[in-house]
């Protein structure tokens, strides 16, 4: 708890997340909190992303440049979507729910992002794609503890994609805030879509199950409202 303390200060100092205040309802909101994309010093990466007009593979050959907020929200995306992947694979594996395909859907995220970094000539942060690896200790100990969230029952692993989604989605909004480049912008902005998606697809479990689900992240206005509307095309 002590950790999740510090975790909790360190975000509130940061003004990227003043738009937003997070509800402190459980210990699963405060280590969500802990890997926020709030949480993270920027100074060291001052000046990584260069306008650029080389050719690029990626979109337009003229690249915008990223704010250095912009560089770390990007890595943490990265690193994010493959938080996403390990644990619906895991929870897959344990619970056979095909729900859980969307593991898939989220590696096709996690390449996105990696796209991205090429795109910005950023190092990705991911070095070893083994299934609960991760770079940044937050992220290795929600990992653990989502799953441990999503022992129970499959209904249970069902509520752990939908907090997973909602983390997503807040943090992708914080994303675009600091982007201009528009390669960039549509890849958020396409990664939302299928954010959203996710959400409805374990929220549809959820009820089905004749459970309901309290919103950590998002107003519960705004949850349902996504729920309760029809998929979005292109959102994968």
């Amino acid at each position: 708890m002590h950790s999740c303390r510090k975790v909790q200060s360190s975000i509130r100092k940061e003004s990227e997340m003043t738009y937003r205040t997070l509800v402190q309802l459980s210990l699963a909101t405060s280590l969500f909190a802990g890997v926020s994309l709030a949480m993270a010093p920027v100074g060291d990466i001052q000046g990584r992303a260069q306008v650029s007009t080389q050719k690029n593979p990626i979109g337009p050959k003229v690249i915008y440049p990223l704010s250095p907020h912009a560089v770390q929200n990007l890595i943490h995306m990265r690193e994010e979507e493959k938080m996403a992947r390990d644990v619906y694979f895991v929870l897959g594996m344990q619970w056979n729910a095909g729900v859980f395909n969307i593991t898939n859907a989220e590696q096709v995220h996690m390449d996105a992002m990696k796209n991205m970094l090429d795109r910005f000539g950023l190092t990705d942060p991911i070095v070893d794609d083994t299934v609960g690896v991760f770079p940044t200790p937050a992220f290795a100990e929600l990992y653990l503890f989502l799953l441990d969230l999503g022992a129970d029952s499959v209904v249970d692993a069902y509520k752990v994609g939908a907090l997973i989604e909602e983390l997503d989605l807040v943090d992708l909004r914080i994303a675009v805030l600091h982007v201009q480049d528009p390669v960039l912008l549509n890849a958020y902005e396409e990664l939302m879509r299928g954010t959203r998606n996710h959400l409805r697809a374990f929220a549809a479990k959820i009820y089905a199950a004749g459970e309901t689900y309290e919103a950590q992240y998002l107003t519960q206005e705004e949850f349902d409202a996504i729920a309760n509307s029809d998929n979005e095309p292109g959102g994968n």
